[in-house]
């Protein structure tokens, strides 16, 4: 298992307040998730909005594996339909990378993604 972590910071507009932004961009993600649902490479998701500063969200994913997500997700049909539901907001990615879990914290994992 890997985890991808992508942290997005909203841009409004002058047309669009703070809020009718993330509006916006949970919509997006609502729409999107039905492709994550389908895929047999995406184990679990979550979205999460910044308490201190509500332009701010990560998005957590978990993948069986970086070769699932690139190669597998990337390619399959389900990918379309997600990156049109996000496309707006890609520009506004601070970061994008995949983590390998250690076994440190509650819930700890091996490094197959199998509780410790």
């Amino acid at each position: 298992m890997i985890v991808e972590y992508i942290r997005y910071k909203l841009h409004h507009t002058e047309t669009a307040s703070a809020e009718e932004a993330a509006e916006a961009f949970e919509a997006a993600y609502r729409s999107a998730c039905t492709s994550l649902d389908i895929s047999p490479h995406c184990l679990s998701y979550e979205l999460s909005r910044c308490v201190e500063e509500a332009d701010h969200y990560v998005l957590r994913i978990e993948w069986d594996s970086a070769e699932g997500h690139l190669s597998g997700f990337r390619r399959a049909p389900e990918f379309a339909p997600f990156l049109t539901a996000i496309r707006p907001y890609i520009n506004q990615i601070e970061e994008m990378r995949h983590y390998a879990p250690v076994r440190i914290g509650s819930g700890a994992h091996t490094k197959d993604g199998t509780p410790a």
